[in-house]
């Protein structure tokens, strides 16, 4: 039983608990006190699952895979691709930065709020510890979140109680430095005591693993190279964790559980118990089950970034030579001819074969990722599982019931295949917000390339390109410095643009890649980038990055109500 499934009964008891977070005037008959309610290993279960539920919002990891719109990896339209940062026309008022911060403190409140009360619980000191551990490694993740997109916040740990003490909640900002340090002691204290592993039917809940995987996070993006590989260290040689053998299963049903995932968000769908992210609703498309949107596409520069199947750079000159200077020649290549119907093809571009061709000899990631077009996808039509085939044309605008996948935007882009559901996942799937999909906050992959990232800050070139190259190996791509010029790498900038390339590549649609880009002080090479279309006919917007976006602007409305907050440069 996934964890999901206990979150379904965790929401009564949480929520009334923390209802008076929000109202302190009114007390009405059935709200339950926490003294009442914390009594039973079973109120603290849900309550503990309480803390958990806040990762599914919105404004914390439930539109994580729209971040890498911010990172250049994604492009989209709309709020889940986060238009208005992208495009620089944001302001202060704008509720994504006050839903964040409103959303993390609520997960911090929960979480203290099982620590406030967990003494009341009748259980074994053990297991009031392991609860002690779990409340701390989810109030470290919260801060975290508040911490990488706002820099320092207020701390308030335990000792404050919201009932009690919600008009005192004026704090002045702690510095990075001081929340940083709070974090670490959380995911510290939450390693001691957490268990390695649950059993089946706790699967999902924070390990002792991922505690220390965090805290290694947390330590690399403060450039603490040494103490963060010593937590990778810890991960990596506790056997607990390995690559899991087929890549594009990691992100169905198949592969969610396995052994690569070290902490993941528990999603479910179905009649019923639909506790899910809405992965198929904003990466899909018109042929997705639910007939979906494609707020959030592959970036066309990003697609560009696989390699050829032997590791060298992609070049579109050497499949079609004029490419990059002819605009006839583009459109010649990408379009095919559509009935007057617009529901048929009546010829094929002449160059489709050659573009399958192609896409065969890239690394094999980018069919496992992208749906690309005349590649097929089994979508949802007429209430059961259709073969689409993804065909551009002029005119798009295809009805998704002639078996081809339509966009609803009409543009040429490249659609997201990973995460995207197929069919009705033979009814997993029931509702297009919910994607039964486990998504993964940490992965091993990602514990691998973190690593790697330390060891070559630390001189380690070559233990850092065996790393990297373990994670090439599962997609069956040539590993670093295996014989060819194109794949040699020994200086430590060579070496670290090796470790950016293939953490884009296998970590896309993750969330990543906005974070990798900010510690790498990178974000503003995105500034000018003009968002064009497959064929490059059209531009859909151009980036505007600048040096106050590497902090978000605290909510304008907190500032109002807490005077001693202050604000962000160029905010």
């Amino acid at each position: 039983m996934k964890l999901h499934k206990i979150l379904m009964v965790a929401g009564i008891g949480a929520t009334l608990m923390l209802s008076s977070c929000y109202d302190l005037d009114r007390n009405p008959d059935y709200q339950v006190s926490s003294g009442t309610f914390f009594q039973t290993e079973e109120h603290a279960k849900q309550a503990m699952m309480g803390t958990y539920s806040i990762m599914r919002s919105d404004n914390v990891y439930g539109l994580f895979f729209g971040w890498d719109c911010l990172g250049g990896i994604s492009r989209g339209y709309d709020n889940p691709s986060f238009q208005t940062i992208q495009r620089g026309t944001v302001s202060v008022t704008n509720s994504w930065f006050s839903n964040k911060w409103s959303a993390c403190y609520e997960g911090i409140a929960r979480s203290n709020n099982v620590l406030q009360n967990i003494d009341n619980v009748d259980m074994s000191e053990e297991l009031k510890n392991r609860y002690r551990g779990e409340a701390r490694f989810m109030r470290g993740l919260y801060y975290f979140h508040l911490l990488s997109f706002f820099g320092g916040v207020p701390i308030y740990d335990e000792s404050w109680i919201v009932g009690e003490k919600y008009a005192e909640m004026l704090l002045p900002r702690n510095t990075e430095d001081e929340v940083r340090a709070f974090i670490l002691d959380d995911f510290t204290a939450a390693a001691a005591v957490l268990p390695a592993s649950w059993d089946a039917a706790n699967y999902g809940r924070a390990t002792s693993g991922a505690a220390i995987a965090l805290k290694g996070r947390v330590l690399l993006f403060a450039k603490r190279y040494q103490e963060a590989s010593q937590c990778f260290s810890q991960v990596i040689n506790s056997g607990e964790y390995q690559l899991y053998p087929n890549y594009p299963d990691l992100f169905t049903p198949t592969g969610d559980q396995s052994s690569e995932m070290v902490f993941a968000i528990q999603n479910q769908g179905g009649t019923g118990q639909e506790y899910g992210m809405p992965m198929c609703f904003y990466l899909g498309s018109r042929s997705s089950f639910g007939s979906c949107w494609n707020n959030v596409e592959a970036a066309t520069t990003f697609v560009d970034e696989f390699e050829w199947a032997d590791g060298r750079p992609f070049d579109w000159e050497e499949v079609f030579p004029g490419y990059t200077t002819d605009s006839n020649l583009r459109k010649e290549i990408w379009f095919s001819e559509l009935n007057s119907a617009k529901n048929a093809v009546i010829e094929y571009t002449p160059y489709k074969e050659q573009l399958l061709e192609m896409y065969d000899k890239r690394d094999p990631r980018m069919q496992q990722q992208i749906i690309l077009p005349y590649t097929h996808y089994i979508g949802w039509s007429k209430a059961k599982a259709t073969d689409h085939e993804y065909v551009l044309a002029d005119g798009m605008g295809i009805p998704a019931d002639y078996g081809m996948i339509r966009t609803n935007d009409n543009n040429d882009v490249y659609l997201w295949r990973k995460f995207v559901p197929e069919g009705d996942m033979n009814g997993g799937i029931t509702n297009r917000s919910h994607t039964p999909i486990n998504y993964a906050i940490v992965r091993y992959a990602d514990v691998l390339l973190m690593q790697a990232e330390c060891l070559n800050e630390l001189g380690d070139q070559a233990g850092a390109v065996a790393l990297v190259n373990q994670v090439r190996a599962r997609s069956n791509m040539p590993g670093i410095n295996s014989g060819p010029s194109w794949l040699a790498a020994n200086s430590h900038d060579e070496v670290f643009d090796r470790i950016k390339h293939e953490r884009r590549i296998e970590l896309a649609c993750e969330g990543h890649s906005y974070f990798d880009m900010k510690r790498w002080g990178l974000l503003e090479t995105l500034n000018g980038v003009s968002e064009r279309t497959v064929s490059l006919s059209k531009s859909t917007y151009t980036r505007k990055v600048t040096e106050r976006d590497y902090y978000w602007p605290i909510p304008s409305g907190e500032i109002d109500k807490n005077e001693s907050l202050t604000q962000n440069p160029g905010w």
